[in-house]
Order: C-alpha cells, then sequence, then structure tokens
C-alpha cells in the first residue's frame, strides 16, 4: 500500500504579508506561488511542513473567532528540528535580523538538547530546537 506522507499547514494571522514573507523566507521557508496572492502566502520548509500567512481580512473567511494579539497571548508554540546547535543559533539570528524578536523564551541548553526561539512580526512563536539522543541521560 502506496500512502502519501501526511503533510501540516500551520495557518497563521498576518498583519503586513510582504514583512512576514521577508521574516520566512530569512528563516529558511520558500514561496510557494502557485498558493500564494495578494491575500496570502503559502511558505514552504519541507515537503510536509507548510505554513500559511493569512492577512486578516482572509483569515476571517475561514473563522468567525476573533484574531488574539499574539504579542499578548499565545495559543500554540511551534518547533521546527534542526541538524545542529549552530543551525538553531542561525535560524533565530536570522529571524531577528528579519524583523523578529530572539529569545521570547528562555534558552534551553540540556547537553543532549539545545533550543531556543524567536517571535515573528506578529507575535507567533517558533521554538527552534537540536537533539542528539544518544547523549540523553537514561530514564
Amino acid at each position: 500500500m502506496n500512502q502519501q506522507p501526511q503533510m501540516i499547514f500551520v495557518n497563521l494571522p498576518i498583519k503586513d504579508l510582504a514583512k512576514s514573507k521577508a521574516f520566512y523566507e530569512a528563516i529558511g521557508f520558500k514561496q510557494n506561488n502557485q498558493f500564494s496572492d495578494e491575500t496570502s502566502a503559502c511558505m514552504i520548509l519541507s515537503e510536509t511542513i507548510m505554513v500559511m500567512l493569512l492577512t486578516h481580512p482572509k483569515w476571517k473567511q475561514f473563522t468567525t473567532r476573533a484574531i488574539p494579539n499574539s504579542h499578548e497571548t499565545a495559543q500554540v508554540l511551534l518547533c521546527i528540528s534542526r541538524d545542529s546547535k549552530k543551525a538553531v543559533d542561525d535560524m533565530v539570528d536570522a529571524g531577528k535580523k528579519s524583523g523578529g524578536k530572539a529569545d521570547p523564551n528562555k534558552i534551553q541548553d540540556h547537553g543532549f538538547m539545545y533550543g531556543r526561539s524567536v517571535e515573528d512580526p506578529d507575535g507567533h512563536i517558533w521554538e527552534t530546537m537540536w537533539m542528539d539522543l544518544s547523549g540523553m541521560p537514561p530514564s
């Protein structure tokens, strides 16, 4: 049985599409023009992970719920793995240089696991982490 891998589309409400696209491109996403227009952008991280950036009017086509102020509240923390501690640092640094905020949450360094976070221009927090399971302490 050939089963297609499951994909995740993270939908985020954003205020400034150009600013948000620049941020996500800086941290490693690529835009898929086929599913983008003047009200939204499909940003691809991998074959199975996409982020849909939706302007507030576009977002409101999908739900009647209020758009929370993500600079003040958090409904989710999104986490992306990286291949090394340097790659974690590079993603956070690139996000900061492109209008984000580095380390809105505490840096975590447990030896075998290292994590940092970056906040996008709309306040959505992305955790980025590296882990070496061979260095994990026994349970």
